[in-house]
């Protein structure tokens, strides 16, 4: 999309605004956190429909580590994620045999 031609005396012409799909391929540091947001989102569609469908509904998925690649799994409450932890190597194995690594998942409570 072209600016908007103004001329001198109706004052400096604006750019026309960049949709965020567009704004997030012309930049670097947005492209990149597209890049996490869908590993993060690739990790919980493996994970997601191994646990029972309660469970499932109370996690999000959180980021995923730029260096490590390790991967936050975020439970709605402490019983959640005490719950998480139990099933944690399964979900491990999941992500593994996936080739999503290194599979591990860090679970953490939610705020708010």
């Amino acid at each position: 999309m072209r600016p908007p031609v103004r001329s001198p005396a109706e004052g400096p012409s604006v750019p026309a605004p960049l949709s965020l799909d567009e704004a997030m391929r012309r930049s670097a540091p947005l492209a990149h956190l597209a890049s996490m947001l869908a590993a993060s989102r690739a990790r919980l569609d493996v994970v997601r429909p191994l646990l029972p469908a309660p469970l499932a509904r109370a996690v999000s998925a959180g980021p995923v580590d730029a260096e490590s690649g390790n991967w936050v799994l975020l439970a709605s409450s402490p019983p959640v994620a005490a719950k998480l932890r139990h099933w944690q190597p399964r979900l491990e194995a999941a992500l593994k045999e996936a080739g999503l690594l290194p599979a591990v998942i860090r679970i953490k409570v939610q705020a708010g």
